[in-house]
């Protein structure tokens, strides 16, 4: 599976599925992409670059093109098709434009009506494994980076309220880790400690299991950007850059094949906690 920051095939095919929807309407009414252009008052080219999602149509573009071709009807329905494609891969400091509480709390009701969690992370604990104290260093120096208004405070109350779906009933979590970041201190020794323990406090819970994959483990794969698999609905990926949100059914077997790669080789129970027990002890070093 690549890593690149580009945005995944999925976001392409949801653009692709509008342009071909438009392309129907069209032909449905007997115009040429010449004359649906001068109807519309456009550059020649605009209507076949739409068709082929070499670029993607504004809103009202959409309302004049069903206009155009008599389905006016049909323009809300394709309006939010439009919403969607572009909801597939989004800037972080588009997300991030008014703080980081709201994106926390957005992220509850998805939370909420998952089943079935399926998260790896390559370098940080998983949020729904946080400390606050270490959720405040972690969404501290995002707010910096990515110079966001200061609600840290507030976003991570909100992400310890969405915790709170670990200890709720009909909800199963599998967390696959790398070993790496058991030892990346993040706000410091004192925070490491304690968020090193909550992470033994938390592999008891019965609908947990917690899988660490060791340093010197022979690899199957590389390590991963960190992803998160909801049910079979979605998967979201976090980049350096944006969020990505993978609804192909296609694509999302990729991802569950690469889960069960890199869960093939974690270690659990009592290996798992030796490991987060010496990554403690390290930190006396």
């Amino acid at each position: 599976m690549p890593t690149s920051s580009s945005p995944s095939s999925s976001i392409q095919a949801a653009r692709q599925a509008l342009a071909d929807r438009l392309k129907e309407l069209r032909l449905d009414a007997g115009l040429t992409a010449i004359a649906l252009a001068a109807a519309a008052g456009w550059e020649r080219t605009k209507v076949s670059k739409i068709e082929h999602a070499a670029r993607s149509p504004s809103i009202t573009d959409v309302r004049a093109w069903c206009r155009i071709c008599g389905a006016a009807e049909q323009s809300d329905d394709l309006i939010a098709a439009l919403r969607a494609a572009e909801g597939a891969y989004v800037e972080w400091k588009r997300l991030q434009r008014t703080g980081l509480r709201r994106l926390q709390e957005s992220r509850l009701p998805l939370f909420e009506r998952t089943r079935e969690f399926r998260i790896y992370c390559s370098q940080v604990v998983p949020g729904l494994l946080q400390t606050p104290e270490y959720a405040s260093a972690l969404l501290r120096s995002i707010a910096i980076q990515n110079e966001t208004p200061d609600d840290v405070a507030e976003a991570v109350q909100a992400r310890v309220a969405c915790a709170r779906v670990l200890r709720q009933g009909g909800h199963r979590f599998a967390f696959i880790i790398e070993e790496a970041v058991l030892y990346y201190r993040l706000g410091g020794t004192e925070v490491m400690a304690g968020q090193l323990g909550h992470l033994l406090t938390v592999m008891s819970l019965p609908s947990v299991a917690i899988g660490v994959i060791p340093f010197a483990r022979t690899r199957a794969t590389w390590p991963l950007h960190t992803f998160s698999m909801y049910d079979a609905v979605e998967v979201r990926v976090e980049l350096l850059t944006a969020a990505v949100t993978v609804t192909a059914p296609g694509e999302i077997e990729q991802y569950r094949k690469a889960f069960e790669v890199l869960a093939s080789m974690a270690v659990y129970g009592a290996a798992a906690r030796e490991l987060v027990v010496r990554a403690v002890t390290s930190l006396d070093d």
